[in-house]
């Protein structure tokens, strides 16, 4: 039996991808510290189907606390999906966090997997905000980094990182920018779960900027199966979009969400967010190539899919943070 290592295991993407490899039949190691940003509860929630299974087991501890290097001589697969998210909170005071959970934690992963030298494969999430604001379809080897909040310069930090390590030690390291991935278990911050919730509270729903903004939305079942197939990738350091392939504006996603709700919310704008960015659109073509990646989930099956977990779990994102 294979071992994966997933850290963020409470988290939405974190959690989803444990369960699959439960499924898949690997012994699972979680790793989470159930830190404050939402409601612990919910990341409990997110672990109920693990907690079940026999060759699932939690640590549940901050990452700059653990010695790795015992639990990678008995793995063979690290997903490292734990990281301080949000683009919005990512200025000010706030950065710390950001450098703390998203550059040097990072960073300790990759020092203690080279001393180990054990593992098969380090399966590292990025994200799309490393590209900032641009026309067209972003390319890993042809678009410009651009970040244009400390969030994203955080998350190209972590990929500057796992470059000199792949360079230095050869270390097995996949990287995947993931696009706004979203579904069942979402972070209650995140836009699509705040019109999903105040759709179904019947309540106005905010737009920062005027909602035109568009996104290339990522299914969670597409982000998890791309995920746990980089394992097969060959090559050292090779940095992978994982997109939907449907460019949507803000404005459409909430017409959708009017259509499966039955409710027509008023709208409250609000100025656009600083780091925030106008558009995003994957290029799967390498991912399509070394994964045999293709979206399976529409946006309107997806948002369908989220909109029914919202509706079985009510009282359960009625406790989750002010929305």
């Amino acid at each position: 039996m294979k071992t994966a290592l997933v850290t963020g295991a409470a988290g939405f993407i974190g959690s989803s991808i444990a369960e699959k490899l439960l499924k898949d039949g690997f012994r699972v190691i979680g790793i989470d510290s159930f830190t404050n940003f939402y409601s612990k509860k919910i990341k409990q929630k997110n672990l109920e189907f693990c907690k079940k299974n026999k060759n699932f087991s939690l640590i549940q501890k901050e990452i700059q606390k653990i010695d790795f290097i015992p639990l990678f001589k008995k793995t063979d697969y690290l997903f490292h999906m734990a990281a301080q998210p949000g683009v919005r909170t990512s200025w000010g005071n706030n950065f710390e966090k950001y450098s703390i959970n998203n550059i040097l934690v990072t960073q300790r992963l990759l020092e203690q997997a080279k001393i180990s030298k054990s593992l098969k494969k380090i399966v590292i999430a990025s994200s799309s905000s490393v590209y900032g604001n641009q026309n067209g379809k972003m390319n890993e080897d042809k678009t410009k980094t651009k970040p244009v909040s400390p969030y994203g310069v955080s998350k190209l930090a972590a990929e500057h990182l796992v470059k000199a390590y792949v360079e230095n030690f050869n270390l097995p390291v996949i990287m995947l920018r993931y696009f706004t991935v979203y579904g069942p278990k979402q972070r209650p911050d995140m836009a699509i779960m705040k019109f999903v919730i105040k759709s179904i509270l019947k309540r106005p729903i905010t737009i920062y900027g005027d909602g035109t903004q568009k996104r290339d939305f990522t299914f969670i079942d597409d982000i998890v199966n791309a995920t746990i197939s980089s394992i097969n990738v060959s090559k050292p350091g090779e940095i992978i979009n994982i997109g939907g392939g449907e460019v949507i504006s803000i404005r459409k996603v909430i017409s959708i969400l009017e259509n499966i709700s039955e409710y027509k919310p008023k709208i409250l704008y609000k100025p656009f967010s600083n780091g925030d960015v106008l558009r995003t659109e994957a290029d799967i073509s390498k991912a399509k190539k070394l994964l045999g990646f293709k979206p399976k989930t529409s946006l309107r099956d997806g948002l369908y899919l989220e909109y029914e977990y919202v509706q079985r779990n009510k009282n359960l994102y009625k406790l989750s943070r002010k929305l």
